[in-house]
């Protein structure tokens, strides 16, 4: 199974705008699941000279869920880097939980593209403690690097209701501010930063996040 979201990224030295994409409400067989990817964030870095991916999942966790949210062992999320524009992945940054840490391999050029990945364990790997829910966030660095994973609230703001009449008709535009659909839900985020020059330090790229479970 296999769960994929889409950015292109322009990358320059001076500034990066931050790009977002979302989806909360999937098809049945990933929605709700460790394998539903709600969010992609792909920004540059407080540190300029770095860039930042965010791929959040299981989304829509009410506080008390959270308690008990976990990241799945079976699935890999992978984060994709296109740096030619064929929309083929050149470079990926693989991250799978284990015993309570989040391991992390890349960015490095894969041997598989597509539907199919492996893990070389060999290349830039790290990991991090998963920070636990209420707990202050536990930020792993190594080879230039930074790794996160754990619980946060939903960053998206969404106003579904107003949506729905908007598509029925019923309304010709949304309000200023609108409500909120994702206040007091969480997601459970998987965060690297990463230097510019592992990535290629200037030009465009495309960038996907996709989650891969275990067959």
């Amino acid at each position: 199974m296999r769960n994929t979201k889409l950015l292109k990224l322009l990358l320059v030295v001076i500034s990066i705008s931050v790009l977002i994409a979302a989806d909360h409400i999937d098809a049945p067989a990933v929605s709700g699941g460790t394998s539903d990817i709600t969010d992609f964030y792909a920004f540059q870095g407080e540190d300029t000279n770095n860039l930042v991916f965010v791929a959040n999942i299981k989304g829509l966790l009410s506080p008390s869920e959270t308690m008990n949210a976990t990241f799945d062992e079976t699935t890999l999320i992978e984060f994709n880097i296109d740096t030619n524009g064929d929309n083929i992945e050149d470079l990926v940054i693989q991250a799978i939980p284990r015993d309570g840490e989040m391991y992390f391999f890349g960015p490095y050029a894969p041997s598989l593209t597509g539907l199919n990945s492996t893990i070389d364990a060999t290349m830039n790997s790290s990991k991090v403690a998963i920070t636990k829910y209420g707990e202050q966030a536990i930020i792993g660095m190594e080879n230039g690097m930074k790794y996160f994973a754990g619980p946060r609230d939903d960053p998206f703001f969404m106003d579904f209701a107003r949506y729905g009449e908007i598509i029925s008709g019923d309304a010709s535009g949304f309000n200023n501010p609108g409500s909120d659909t994702f206040a007091g839900t969480n997601v459970l985020s998987i965060v690297v930063e990463v230097p510019k020059t592992m990535i290629g330090s200037t030009g465009t790229i495309n960038t996907w996040v996709e989650s891969k479970v275990k067959s």
